[in-house]
């Protein structure tokens, strides 16, 4: 017997017309329903209170007697009409398979099958279709499932399916340019299909979907995930209940706001949040906290009713429609469902007047009421003719590919607590439209699709570079300036005594340093990475020359002064700027082994180093990556290790050197207070400056401003120690900078400065009293030479003086040499009257002296008065030229390779100067 249920009141008076067996059709208009031939359709779908599905059903019913009303009174089918019969399947797989068999054994030959919501019934019955040779139109049936066409072949679908919002979705990806996407899916298979279907999609069209989560309960970690890897879009399948569970993780994960944009499916009751939120844990997420994280996110779902003013195939517009399907439902609960029910009547119609058409287009003998469930080839005419269907419905565009639905898609926003249509994709144009740019992101932009990764090369500051090579500039015109000094006043006695070759060094040092800071400060907003490369090597060989030039010139200087007063047994010291160079020079030589060895082996890269993102200063939707350029090899730190040991111990060396001499107080012969002070300055800024530059390596514009300020401070103070002092004595009072405290020189008279003799320094200190005593004692040996020397001598001018030839010869040409010997001042103590007993008999009887030849005397005599005035000037007409000649020059006095023994004071430079160590030497003769 004919299914009946139990309907509801108002469901009553629309099934009144139908026949007692459950069935409904509409009253025809023109001809009356009794003349027309029916055309019988089975309509399975729940209809009863008991299920929740059972809205569907009941919402639908007045959109689908609106269309049949339609239909009959266009007489689309005449000399037909369409018999509709409703089935209430319960959305009971048992149910509604009783229901659609009963239909089969108990009613009319049915034509085709309209309805299907539940998606497990409407699988099971479209499976079996194809055994009935039926065609089953769906209007609800949204499950990604039943596209099949090799499982299910004779189902259509007026609604579009699941799957069918992934084309609008790639389309909305494409239109703000994000191509990278995450997807959280709810396990549950209907989600999982679609999730399935979209990677599908999105293969190939150039977007990449970085992260796939899904979970059953807990969204929460899957969340956490999506963050973790950077997932900034976000496409949602899940139902309303894990919605509002998913908005509460993202809250508290601050996955929402202007860098994130949440995609959802849009088939949601109205106002669902209200239904679930009083579901929810409040005290993980409050109300407030929900509706903050679910502001913004953007729904997909099928458009329910075209939003086009244009006329349908009814003739009516989809608002026309609409105010009639209102009108007509009364009390019952509207469904979205119910333009796709009205077209799908329609679908039903056409599909049937096609098929008619093409039967009385084929001249068969066969009539469309001649259809039953084993006649194939009717079926196949009408799954033909359905395939064909394409014309504008309440809903759009009615066009199937492959059974589905290509209909029109909408996007929703949740803004201020509403949804509001914000766009439309046309699945048949594969159009995209936004509606005034009514999408209202939270940014001043849409977000990004990823954290925009901006490299930044951390660069030093133009202003910084330009400040630090202004005081650059002026430390090297300081510089230039000591120069100019230092060779203008060279012939002066300060600067003479003080080396002014090793000054010269100290400068052009400095200046070397100074012009590394120029290329410290290069980088790569200045060169290019080729460039940078190579100033790398070139700023470590200037720096490093021009601090072993600088420093090797101060220590060599302070080293000669330590040489000279560390000299206990007082021995010659003859050390020569040339000595000086060449300690420099085997410093340089040890350098630039290093540095070569270094460019060789193991050459200075540019390298980049990668630090951690850091937010936009300016508030943008990025991330800024700094990147530092470094330069850097692979065992970079044996290398430096090297350098600075290197230069560490001649640092070491230079202080120890200072602190030798500190006592050393002739301002003209001795810098080692002031290099002592340079040193010390230097090595404590050194230390400071290299730790400090190394914690700062992060911080470019720092740690340059660090390294340019110990350079221009260590190399201006070292200038300023060694220069200013000199400067300051040569303006104010220059001869007492030659001028020893303890010891006064005997030479007054020799003026000017002999450039030719060696600028090696000897001095005493006088406050020494160890050192006293061992020149006192040396003092004493020496006169005891001297005596044995006498001796000697004095048996040779005896026989000497018996020829009268060389007699002569003696007193022309050795009377002005005993003079200028005479001449040489600071004898000792002891000698000192005898010296001036000697010259003054010598002053005032000269001639006499000279021109008296005396008889022979007998050695006894000789022996017995050898200190007489008149032996003293025997002896010294012949001794001082031959000790002046030989002697001297052996403890640093006269050149032995002088010309002539005989030659004038005034004839040879060598004999109007005296250089201190000569006279030091010779005071104790």
């Amino acid at each position: 017997m004919p299914a009946r249920r139990l309907l509801p009141p108002p469901l009553l008076f629309l099934l009144l017309l139908g026949p007692s067996g459950g069935g409904a059709r509409g009253s025809p208009r023109g001809p009356s329903a009794a003349a027309s031939t029916p055309l019988a359709v089975m309509g399975l779908m729940p209809l009863s209170d008991a299920v929740e599905k059972g809205r569907v059903g009941r919402g639908v019913l007045p959109a689908m007697q609106l269309a049949l009303e339609q239909i009959l009174r266009e007489a689309l089918l005449s000399p037909y009409a369409l018999d509709l019969r409703y089935y209430d399947t319960e959305c009971d797989n048992a149910k509604g398979l009783k229901a659609f068999y009963d239909a089969i054994k108990y009613g009319p030959t049915h034509l085709m099958v309209f309805g299907g919501v539940c998606t497990t019934v409407t699988s099971i019955i479209a499976e079996s279709l194809i055994g009935w040779n039926l065609v089953q139109l769906s209007f609800a049936a949204t499950t990604p499932e039943l596209a099949d066409k090799k499982k299910y072949p004779y189902f259509f679908r007026t609604v579009p399916s699941d799957n069918a919002v992934n084309p609008a979705i790639l389309k909305l990806l494409k239109h703000y340019q994000w191509k990278r996407v995450g997807t959280l899916t709810q396990d549950i298979r209907r989600f999982s299909e679609v999730r399935n279907d979209l990677t599908g999609v999105l293969y190939g069209e150039d977007i990449e979907i970085s992260d796939t989560e899904s979970f059953s309960n807990d969204p929460c970690t899957s969340v956490k995930k999506l963050k973790g890897n950077d997932v900034r879009i976000i496409l949602g399948q899940f139902n309303e209940e894990m919605a509002a569970k998913v908005f509460c993780c993202a809250y508290n994960e601050n996955m929402y706001g202007s860098k994130y944009q949440w995609i959802i499916p849009g088939w949601y009751q109205s106002y669902w949040w209200e239904q679930v939120i009083p579901k929810l844990n409040t005290s993980h997420c409050l109300s407030r906290d929900l509706l903050k994280a679910m502001e913004g996110y953007i729904g997909v779902d099928f458009e329910p009713l075209s939003s086009k003013a244009i006329k349908t195939i009814s003739g009516k517009t989809p608002q026309q429609y609409e105010k009639e399907y209102n009108e007509r439902r009364g009390t019952v609960e509207s469904s979205k469902f119910h333009g796709f029910a009205y077209d799908g009547i329609w679908v039903i119609a056409k599909t049937l007047q096609r098929a008619m058409k093409y039967l009385n287009a084929t001249n068969k003998n066969q009539k469309i009421e001649d259809f039953n469930y084993t006649n194939k080839e009717l079926g196949k005419i009408f799954l033909d003719a359905m395939n064909e269907t394409n014309f504008f419905g309440v809903t759009g565009q009615v066009v199937f590919r492959n059974g589905e639905r290509m209909g029109t898609i909408k996007f929703t926003q949740f803004q201020d607590k509403r949804e509001v249509k914000v766009g439309e994709y046309n699945a048949v144009a594969d159009t995209l439209e936004i509606i005034n740019n009514s999408i209202k992101f939270q940014g001043i932009e849409a977000p990004k699709d990823r954290t925009i990764i901006q490299s930044q090369l951390r660069k030093i500051s133009l202003p910084l570079y330009s400040i630090l090579s202004a005081l650059t500039i002026l430390g090297m015109i300081m510089a230039s300036a000591f120069l100019f000094f230092n060779i203008k006043n060279r012939n002066q006695k300060l600067i003479k005594m003080s080396s002014p070759y090793m000054n010269n060094l100290i400068i052009l040092g400095g200046m070397l340093s100074y012009a590394s800071i120029f290329l410290f400060g290069l980088d790569g907003s200045f060169v290019s990475e080729k460039t940078f490369e190579t100033l790398c090597t070139v700023r470590t060989w200037i720096l490093t020359v021009g601090y072993t030039t600088a420093f090797g010139a101060m220590f060599a200087k302070t080293w000669r002064v330590h040489a000279i007063f560390k000299n206990v047994k007082m021995k010659k010291k003859i050390i020569k700027d040339q000595k000086l160079l060449v300690i420099v020079g085997g410093m340089l030589l040890i350098d630039l082994c290093i540095l070569i060895c270094w460019q060789v082996v193991d050459p200075l890269r540019r390298t980049e180093e990668k630090y951690n993102m850091e937010p936009d200063p300016a508030g943008r939707d990025i991330s800024i990556l700094p990147i530092l350029e470094h330069c850097e090899n692979t065992h970079m730190t044996i290398w430096l290790g090297i350098v600075y040991a290197y230069k560490g111990l001649l640092m070491l060396f230079g202080c120890f050197l200072a602190w030798e001499t500190r006592n050393v107080s002739i301002p003209a012969l001795n810098d080692s207070k002031y290099i002592g002070m340079s040193v010390y300055n230097v090595g404590i800024m050194c230390i400071i400056g290299a730790a400090v530059s190394f914690l700062t390596r992060d911080q470019p514009n720092v740690q340059f401003c660090i390294v340019a300020l110990v350079i221009i401070f260590c190399s201006t103070i070292t200038l300023c120690l060694v220069f200013v002092p000199k400067l300051i004595t040569l303006r104010t009072n220059p001869d007492a900078a030659t001028r020893n405290r303890g010891l006064q020189f005997a030479t007054q008279n020799q003026k000017k400065d002999d450039s030719k003799t060696s600028t090696s320094v000897t001095s005493v200190n006088q406050t020494a009293t160890t050192r006293l005593e061992g020149l006192q004692s040396e003092n004493h040996e020496l006169r005891m030479k001297i005596t044995e020397l006498d001796k000697s001598l004095e048996e040779v001018t005896m026989q000497l003086q018996d020829t009268p030839e060389k007699t002569t010869y003696i007193k022309q040409n050795h009377y002005q040499e005993l003079n200028d010997i005479l001449s040489i001042g600071n004898f000792t103590e002891n000698k000192d009257a005898e010296k001036a007993i000697l010259k003054n008999h010598l002053d005032q009887n000269p001639q006499a002296q000279w021109n008296t030849t005396e008889s022979s005397r007998t050695s006894k005599d000789f022996i017995e008065d050898i200190n007489s005035p008149e032996h003293i000037q025997r002896r010294l007409s012949l001794q001082l030229p031959i000790l002046h000649h030989a002697y001297l020059p052996s403890i640093g006095g006269v050149d032995a390779s002088c010309a002539s023994p005989c030659a004038s004071p005034s004839a040879s430079p060598r004999h109007r100067h005296v250089p201190p160590s000569f006279r030091v030497m010779v005071s104790g003769l």
